[in-house]
């Protein structure tokens, strides 16, 4: 299994009138964890987009538990639970207050297309090649 942890600070401007982080804004803190996740691995969206991949969105789910507010810093989780084999690859991902508690929980799926035909493809080499030794079996006796 792939992890991989980003804290952010909860700004102004994401809160409404009861200084409540504004529900949309998970989706946001979601997509900034996915991004760091994959600049751990040595690699960014920009570099799969210059190799001609695009990886829209194509399902989200969030389930919120607690409320986020103004200035708290929150850790967003990030995980592949599998190494993807085909077109698509799913992402759960978690979001913690600094207590560690969890306040919201979601998984995001994203598919693989060339920028050019906008057909599925299969996940670039060079993504596969970092994330396979996460889900290498141990061999050792």
């Amino acid at each position: 299994m792939f992890t991989a942890e980003h804290t952010l600070r909860v700004r102004y401007g994401e809160t409404d009138q009861m200084n409540v982080v504004y529900h949309a804004n998970y989706a946001t803190y979601f997509e900034v964890g996915r991004t760091e996740a994959i600049r751990t691995l040595g690699l960014s969206y920009r570099e799969m987009e210059e190799m001609g991949v695009e990886m829209p969105v194509t399902e989200l789910t969030i389930r919120y538990l607690r409320a986020a507010r103004y200035d708290d810093l929150l850790t967003v989780r990030t995980q592949l639970r599998q190494l993807p084999e085909r077109y698509s690859i799913d992402f759960h991902q978690d979001i913690l207050n600094e207590r560690g508690k969890l306040i919201a929980s979601g998984k995001v799926t994203l598919f693989f297309l060339d920028r050019t035909t906008r057909k599925r493809v299969r996940m670039p080499e060079s993504l596969h090649q970092r994330l396979a030794p996460f889900f290498a079996q141990d061999t050792r006796d």
